[in-house]
């Protein structure tokens, strides 16, 4: 029998930032690496929100008291996208302007390549998740912190492939 995950909710364990008074959160750019060429897909989902705020997310959310980075990036990846995988190194810290409350909230960004895709997630009935490219995923995301964040993500792999090509090469 299968266990069934259930999203968070609630502010008691909620981390808040000591410089902006506000929240911090933790997202993360769920990737795969194509087998045939080796291109580099982001997992984007949508919105819970209509209209202008909608757009393309990356998965984010509270950074809670009893848990790491690693394990908030991993379970927010989880909840809202119904994916599983491995972080690396964060990619940055960014403040932002809350569009729903009046505050400033610090968020962290990890990349997390993804290793099983779920059938079932808690937040299924209200967000779809679509394989895209980085490229596409920073146009279509109306967050500017978070297209610099998918820009930081994709920057890095190009590097990292341009030194696997190199080491190739020799």
């Amino acid at each position: 029998m299968a266990a069934v995950m259930v999203s968070r909710q609630g502010r008691e364990l909620q981390r808040y930032s000591a410089s902006t008074g506000g929240r911090v959160v933790v997202g993360c750019v769920p990737y795969r690496v194509r087998g045939g060429d080796g291109e580099v897909e982001v997992l984007v989902i949508s919105s819970q929100k209509k209209g202008p705020a909608g757009g393309v997310l990356i998965p984010k959310g509270g950074w809670e008291l009893d848990e790491s980075m690693d394990e908030a990036a991993r379970r927010e990846a989880a909840e809202e996208a119904g994916v599983l995988g491995e972080t690396g190194p964060a990619l940055g810290r960014w403040c932002y302007r809350s569009r729903s409350y009046d505050a400033t909230y610090e968020g962290f960004v990890l990349p997390l390549r993804v290793t099983a895709e779920l059938d079932r997630w808690p937040e299924m009935a209200a967000r779809r998740r679509e394989w895209v490219s980085a490229a596409e995923a920073i146009a279509r995301c109306p967050h500017p912190w978070m297209r610099e964040a998918l820009q930081r993500f994709s920057d890095t792999v190009a590097v990292a492939a341009e030194t696997m090509h190199l080491a190739s090469a020799l």
